[in-house]
């Protein structure tokens, strides 16, 4: 038995001298030549990564991340669920066809992830912190600082990570000309007054410029009332506080995942008479948009339907 230990030990140093001697990377499995020349090193929101420079099996760990792989032509091995849809938001589903779910993004399948054998993960701090050691045993992995507002800076680093920033400026850059052009035809009708409203189980918030919504709202030229014009996320909120959804126009959006939770609370709070007296409502200015588009999904595809929203409520016959 002894001598069986010994030998399985001098088996193994002379795998690591081999290993050694033929200049392998034992971190990554490729040559060194081949990680002098097909690799790049991103920085983000938790160091820097070595990842490769054409990977081929990406797992994507935020579904605003999701979109901006897809814009960038590249399909996931795996990704996190979509906040709604079974598994994937309707405006992402025959794009996903055969991508493999690896959790939520508050809840990561790490067994699930290290099965696809992915090349590069991509995820978020302020989700999913706590597993980055994990994830970096698996495969190298990029993580963006946080979400609610920052989608634009996320995509630039998604970009990056994938080695198609080129790709992603001319992605931005259309997006980008595509505002202009609303605000444009929009003229006087940016000083209206938007006001952001979302109804989940039980609860209701009012929501700000760090939103994606309201970034987007911002970058077109929007104005929002006073008391929501501050760079903060959004206000959890009692029905005491429905007068000061008060706006000239307001959207509305319910997260519903299928229980009809979401829904009956909407269904309390827009029967309410405080709602009903608002004059955003009385006006017929108090619109209900998807939740998915305008919030949850939080990516470049999201924003653009988000812009045929707007182009719908404020544009449509006046072209």
């Amino acid at each position: 038995m002894i001598f069986g230990k010994f030998r399985w030990m001098a088996a193994s140093i002379a795998l690591l001298l081999a290993l050694t001697a033929c200049g392998t990377n034992t971190d990554t499995g490729r040559s060194d030549a081949e990680d002098a020349s097909s690799s790049l090193v991103v920085e983000h929101a938790m160091g820097k990564t070595e990842v490769p420079e054409d990977p081929k099996r990406v797992v994507i760990l935020t579904n605003e991340g999701t979109e901006a792989l897809l814009a960038l032509g590249i399909k996931p091995v795996g990704a996190v669920k979509s906040w709604l849809g079974d598994p994937w938001y309707d405006h992402i589903a025959d794009q996903m066809k055969g991508v493999k779910v690896v959790g939520t993004e508050s809840d990561i399948n790490l067994e699930a992830i290290a099965a696809l054998k992915p090349d590069l993960i991509i995820g978020n701090k302020m989700r999913q912190e706590k597993w980055y050691d994990h994830l970096s045993q698996i495969a190298p992995t990029v993580f963006s600082e946080t979400l609610r507002g920052d989608w634009k800076i996320n995509f630039e680093l998604y970009a990056k990570a994938v080695n198609r920033e080129e790709k992603g400026k001319e992605l931005m850059a259309s997006f980008d000309q595509r505002v202009e052009e609303i605000r444009k035809k929009l003229g006087d009708q940016v000083n209206q007054e938007i006001s952001v409203v979302r109804f989940m189980p039980g609860n209701a918030r009012i929501y700000y410029k760090d939103s994606f919504s309201g970034v987007i709202l911002e970058q077109i030229g929007f104005k929002r009332p006073p008391s929501h014009d501050k760079q903060e996320f959004a206000d959890e909120v009692t029905k005491e506080r429905i007068p000061d959804m008060e706006g000239d126009v307001l959207f509305y959006f319910t997260y519903e995942t299928g229980d009809g939770e979401a829904v009956k609370t909407e269904k309390e709070w827009t029967g309410d008479p405080l709602w009903k007296n608002l004059k955003v409502v009385k006006s017929g200015n108090a619109h209900k948009v998807s939740d998915a588009i305008w919030n949850t999904a939080g990516g470049i595809l999201a924003a653009n339907l988000m812009l045929d929203d707007i182009e719908k409520f404020f544009l449509e016959g006046k072209k």
